[in-house]
C-alpha cells in the first residue's frame, strides 16, 4: 500500500522558523547551526506544543529504544543546545519547559504553514505502525486510521519528493518520518550499517590514486582529494590518512609521491591491515566524461561494489562523483538515512578541481615534508579558489604547529566566515580550529562534544580535549583523552607526543619515555624526548635531539630555543644567548616571524629574571619590531614587569585585554599574572596576593604561549611571601614548583626556585636548612657565568649566611630582582 503523508513544512514560533523539509532554523531570517539530533528533538517538541513530550517518547524518535549510548546524557545534551539555540533558560523559559521525572513541553504558541508530502510504502498487509501521533492520508487523500494494536513490521521503504539540501548536509523529512523508519528498523543510533554490508564499523579503506585516461593532468589529485571530502563526511567509513599512505610508501623503499594504485595500492592496503582498496578511473568517450568506482578486497582481489556514472561536461564531473561517491557508502554497507544525513555535494566545498590537485599534494607531502614546506601548495589552491574553507582552516592548522598564531588565526577567522559551504566534519573542525585560534576554550570544548557525538569514533575530539585540560592545568582529566586519541588513531605522531607531555606534568617521565618508545616502534617521531632527556639528565639525548633536528623547517628554531631554556637553566647565560640568537635566525631563514619574536621574547623574560634588565628590554623591543602578535605581547608584558617598566607593560595588558575578550588563558592566567606582578613591583602586597589567590585553581596550568611551563603564579607568590617576610609561606610555594619539574621542565623560574627556597629557609631562621638550599643552588650553577647579576647576589647572601647565620635585615629586603647597575662595579 501507498500512502502520502502531508505534514507541515514551516512551523513559527517567536521569531524563530524551524522547516523540516530543509532541516533548517532560522531567526529572524538568519540561518541558525543546529546539529541533527537536537534538530529532531526540537521539532518533536514543536509538533505537540502545550502537551507533555516523555523522554522515552523522545528516546524512542532518536533511537527506537535500541540505543546503545547513553540515551538520558543523549537527551540532556540535545535539550542543552536546543537552549542555547534559542537562548532560552532553563530556570524562566520562554520555549522549553522541563517536567523533573516526566519530559519536556512546549509552551510557546506555534503556527504551521506551507506542506511536505512524503511517499511512504508500507507491504502488503502491513498496516500503519501504532501510535503514529498523525493520520496519514493515502494517494488519493483519504484518511487511513491509526491502528491500535501493534502488528509485525516485515519491510519499509521511504522516498520523499524534491527534498532539499541544507547548507550542512543534513537531509530531514521531519521528526515522524524518522521516527517511522525508526520503527520499521531502518536505522538506529549506535549501528550505521545496513543489512549485507561489505565493510564492518572497524574496517579501514585504502583511496588508490586514480587511473586518468583524458589526458587532462588536472584531474591527477584532484579527484582522489574530491573523494576524501565526499566519503569522509561518512561516520561509517574509515578512510586510511595521507600521512599513514605516505609513511607505508617509505617503508616500501618508496617516495611518498608514489602512485598508490595497482599492487603498489595492494601492497599499501595489506600492510596497514586495511580491508578494502578504493580505486577510481576516468576517462572519455567523445566529450562524455566516463567515471568508475570499485572497491576490492585487499586479501582476496574481490570486488565489493561498484559505482559508474556519465558526465556530460568537464564542470559536472565534481557533482557526478559526489552522487557516486554517495552511493559507494551505500554500496559498501552504509545505512541510507546516515547517507542522507551527511551528504554534502563535493562541489559545495569547492568547484575547482585545480585547488583540490593542490590541496592533494599539501595532503601526500605533508607527513614527509613536514608544514612549511606544505604551506605554498594549501595557498596555492587558495588562489584558485578564493573560498575554499577546509583550505584556509588547513593553512591556519599549519601556522599554530609553526608558532605563528596571528596567522593562524587570521586564516581560521576566514574559514569560519565560510563555513556553510562545507560537510558536517569540515564544519566541526572548522569551528574547533577557530577556537582554538582565539584561545576561547569554552566555546571550543562544545564544538569537540558536537564532534565527539556525531564521529564517537574520530581521535581529532579527543586529542584537542588532552590539550585543552592540559592548558589550564588539569592533568588527570587530560590524561584519558590523550590515550583515547592515540588509541583511535595510533598511527598519528602528534597524539603520542601529546600524552608524553601530560605524562611528564604528572611527573610519570619513565611512562612518558615509554610512550615515546612506543611512537618509534611506529615510526614515528615524539617532539617531548628531548624534554625527557633533560628530566632525566641525558645530555647526550639532547644533543642527539638537536642533531636530528638541524635543517627541519618549523622545527629546528623551536629546539634551539628549548637548549638556550637548557644553558639558562643552568645559568650558563652566554650559550643561552648564542643559543636564543640561533633560534630566532633559523624562524627567521623559514619565514616564520611570529616564531623568531617569541624565541626573543622568551630570552627576555630569561634575561629579566637573572637581573639583566638592558638585555630585557633590548629583547622585548626587538620581538616586538619584528612581530607584534598576541603571544608575543604576552611574553613581552611579563618580561616589562619584571624589570619594572610598568607603564609599558600595563599598555601591552591593555591591548590585550581589548582585542582579546574571549581569550581564556588571557582571563585566567596571564592578565591576572601580569597584574599580580605590577602589585608586587608596586609594593602593594596584599594586591598582589590576593591576584594570585584568585588564579589558585590555575596555578599548575602549561599555557600557551608555546605552552611554556613558566609557573609564574606560584613563582610570584612565593616572591610576595618573602617581601612580606613570611618564610613558612614563602617556602611552601617555592617547594611546590620543586614538586612539579615536569611542568616547568628547564624554564628558568624552575632552577630559581632552589633559591627561593633557601631564602625562605633564611627567613624562618633555619640556617642548616637554608645553607643546604643554597649549596644546592650553587652546585645546580656550577658552570654558570660569573658575572650573572642574581647568581652573585646568592653568593653573598651565602657568604653572608655562613658568618653570621643570617641573610636577612629586618629594615631591607634584598631579594628584589637584582640588576647589572647594582651588581656591576
Amino acid at each position: 500500500m501507498v500512502l502520502v503523508a502531508r505534514f507541515p513544512s514551516l512551523r513559527r514560533f517567536g521569531p524563530f522558523v524551524l522547516d523540516d523539509s530543509s532541516g533548517e532554523l532560522r531567526k529572524s531570517g538568519i540561518l541558525l547551526k543546529i546539529a541533527p539530533q537536537p534538530f529532531r528533538v526540537l521539532l518533536l517538541l514543536v509538533e505537540h506544543p502545550g502537551k507533555i513530550v516523555t523522554r522515552e517518547e523522545i528516546e524512542h524518535c532518536l533511537w527506537n529504544g535500541n540505543t546503545l549510548v547513553d540515551s538520558d546524557g543523549g537527551i540532556n545534551f540535545c535539550v542543552k543546545q536546543i537552549r542555547a539555540v534559542l537562548a532560552d533558560d532553563v530556570e524562566k523559559p520562554k520555549y522549553i519547559e522541563t517536567l523533573p521525572r516526566r519530559g519536556y513541553r512546549f509552551i510557546a504558541p506555534v503556527s504551521q504553514d506551507g506542506a511536505d508530502d512524503q511517499v511512504i510504502e508500507f507491504p502488503r498487509g502491513v498496516a500503519q505502525p501504532p501510535n503514529h501521533p498523525r493520520p496519514i492520508a493515502d494517494a488519493e487523500g483519504a484518511v487511513s486510521p491509526v491502528s491500535p494494536v501493534p502488528v509485525p513490521l516485515q519491510r519499509a521503504t521511504a522516498t520523499a519528493g524534491a527534498r532539499r539540501r541544507n547548507a550542512y548536509g543534513v537531509v530531514a523529512a521531519g521528526t515522524v518520518a524518522a521516527c517511522l523508519l525508526a520503527a520499521f528498523g531502518i536505522s538506529r543510533s549506535g549501528s550505521l550499517l545496513h543489512r549485507g554490508a561489505k565493510l564492518g564499523e572497524k574496517d579501514t579503506l585504502v583511496l588508490a590514486d586514480f587511473d586518468n585516461k583524458t589526458g587532462d593532468s588536472v584531474f591527477d589529485g584532484a579527484l582522489k582529494q574530491a573523494l576524501v571530502a565526499g566519503l569522509g563526511q561518512s561516520p561509517f567509513l574509515n578512510l586510511l590518512p595521507e600521512r599513514k599512505i605516505s609513511e607505508t610508501l617509505r617503508m616500501m623503499g618508496k617516495p611518498s609521491s608514489e602512485r598508490v594504485a595497482g599492487e603498489v595500492g595492494r601492497e599499501v592496503c595489506l600492510r596497514t591491515g586495511s580491508k578494502a582498496l578504493l580505486t577510481g578511473t576516468i576517462s572519455m568517450l567523445d566529450t562524455h566524461y566516463l567515471l568508475s568506482l570499485n572497491a576490492v578486497a585487499c586479501a582476496s582481489g574481490e570486488v565489493l561494489a561498484s559505482e559508474q556514472a556519465v558526465a556530460s561536461r568537464k564542470e559536472d564531473v565534481l557533482k557526478v562523483l559526489s552522487r557516486s561517491a554517495a552511493s559507494m557508502r551505500t554500496r559498501l554497507g552504509e545505512s541510507l538515512p546516515s547517507v542522507q544525513k551527511y551528504d554534502v555535494p563535493i562541489e559545495a566545498t569547492t568547484n575547482s578541481l585545480e585547488a583540490l590537485q593542490s590541496l592533494s599534494m599539501a595532503a601526500r607531502f605533508n607527513g614527509s615534508e613536514g608544514d612549511a614546506a606544505t604551506i605554498p601548495f594549501v595557498e596555492r589552491a587558495l588562489e584558485y579558489d578564493p573560498n575554499f574553507a577546509s583550505a584556509y582552516a588547513a593553512l591556519a592548522r599549519r601556522y599554530n604547529n609553526l608558532n605563528q598564531p596571528a596567522l593562524a588565526l587570521e586564516n581560521a577567522t576566514r574559514a569560519y566566515e565560510l563555513r556553510d559551504r562545507v560537510t558536517e566534519r569540515e564544519w566541526l573542525q572548522i569551528s574547533a580550529t577557530y577556537f582554538r585560534s582565539t584561545g576561547d576554550l569554552e566555546s571550543h570544548n562544545k564544538i569537540l562534544e558536537l564532534w565527539k557525538a556525531n564521529y564517537p569514533r574520530d581521535s581529532g575530539p579527543h586529542g584537542r580535549y588532552c590539550i585543552n585540560y592540559e592548558l589550564i592545568g588539569l592533568y588527570e582529566k587530560s590524561l584519558p583523552e590523550c590515550e583515547e586519541s592515540v588509541r583511535l588513531d595510533p598511527d598519528y605522531a602528534v597524539s603520542y607526543a601529546n600524552l608524553a607531555a601530560v605524562l611528564l606534568e604528572l611527573n610519570r617521565t619513565d611512562d612518558a619515555q615509554r610512550v615515546c618508545g612506543q611512537a618509534a616502534a611506529r615510526n614515528l617521531p615524539c617532539s617531548e624526548r628531548y624534554d625527557i632527556a633533560f628530566l632525566r639528565g641525558d645530555s647526550a639525548g639532547m644533543e642527539r635531539e638537536l642533531s636530528e633536528a638541524a635543517g627541519k623547517a618549523g622545527v629546528e628554531d623551536a629546539i634551539l630555543s628549548d637548549r638556550a631554556n637548557t644553558e639558562a637553566y643552568y645559568g650558563r647565560l652566554r650559550k643561552a644567548r648564542e643559543f636564543s640568537r640561533k633560534a630566532a635566525e633559523s624562524a627567521m631563514r623559514d619565514g616564520l616571524k611570529e616564531a623568531a619574536s617569541l624565541w626573543r621574547a622568551n630570552a627576555a623574560l630569561r634575561e629579566a629574571e637573572f637581573g639583566e634588565t638592558q638585555e630585557a628590554r633590548r629583547n622585548v623591543d626587538e620581538a616586538l619590531k619584528v612581530a607584534p602578535s598576541r603571544d608575543v605581547k604576552v611574553l613581552s608584558a611579563v618580561a616589562l614587569v619584571r624589570i619594572g617598566e610598568t607603564s609599558r607593560a600595563k599598555e601591552l595588558a591593555k591591548e590585550l585585554e581589548q582585542n582579546e575578550p574571549s581569550n581564556t588563558l588571557l582571563k585566567v592566567y596571564w592578565l591576572p599574572v601580569i597584574e599580580a606582578g605590577l602589585a608586587l613591583k608596586q609594593d602593594r602586597l596584599g594586591n598582589a596576593l590576593a591576584t594570585l589567590q584568585a588564579m589558585s585553581a590555575y596555578e599548575l596550568a602549561h599555557p600557551t604561549p608555546q605552552e611554556i611551563g613558566t609557573l609564574y603564579p606560584v613563582f610570584l607568590r612565593g616572591q610576595t611571601y618573602l617581601a612580606e617576610r613570611d618564610g613558612t609561606a614563602a617556602a611552601r610555594e617555592f617547594q611546590k614548583m620543586l614538586e612539579h619539574p615536569g611542568i616547568s621542565v628547564n624554564f628558568p623560574t624552575a632552577a630559581l626556585a632552589h633559591l627561593g627556597v633557601a631564602r625562605a629557609y633564611s627567613l624562618q631562621g633555619d640556617t642548616s636548612s637554608a645553607r643546604a638550599a643554597y649549596e644546592e643552588f650553587l652546585a645546580l650553577w656550577k658552570d654558570a657565568d660569573p658575572d650573572v647579576p642574581i647568581l652573585n647576589q646568592a653568593k653573598a647572601e651565602y657568604q653572608e649566611l655562613r658568618g653570621t647565620a643570617r641573610v636577612l635585615s629586618k629594615k631591607t629586603n634584598p631579594w628584589q630582582a637584582p640588576t647589572a647597575s647594582s651588581t656591576r662595579r
